[in-house]
């Protein structure tokens, strides 16, 4: 079977003397760290996928959780500033169950 289009370019790539990797590996993360960026990542987008099927304006959502918009938008983004924690009260607080939020955890970042 022939190389697919991708491989064929990856060792172009590799033969000109660039090196191919993940982001993982350009950023030297270790699994755990990857595991936990990847876990941040579902969190956030899980509540704005909640939000926009709740109808619900980032300023909304802000008054429900007792924050800023701007803190929403941030949450929204994955901002590094962004505890873990106050993602999953959001989503707690748009009624996501303990269970729902156990498959969101185990989403894989595509």
């Amino acid at each position: 079977m022939g190389k697919t289009v991708k491989q064929t370019k990856k060792d172009r790539l590799e033969a000109a003397g660039w090196k191919v990797g993940s982001t993982a590996d350009f950023l030297q993360l270790s699994p755990d760290e990857l595991a936990f960026i990847e876990m941040k990542l579902a969190l956030a987008r899980n509540i704005r996928t909640r939000r926009l099927r709740r109808k619900l304006t980032q300023s909304q959502l802000a008054k429900l959780i007792n924050s800023s918009q701007s803190r929403v938008a941030k949450m929204e983004a994955a901002d590094p500033s962004v505890s873990v924690d106050l993602l999953v009260r959001s989503l707690l607080s748009l009624g996501t169950t303990r269970k729902e939020l156990g498959r969101v955890i185990a989403t894989r970042a595509a």
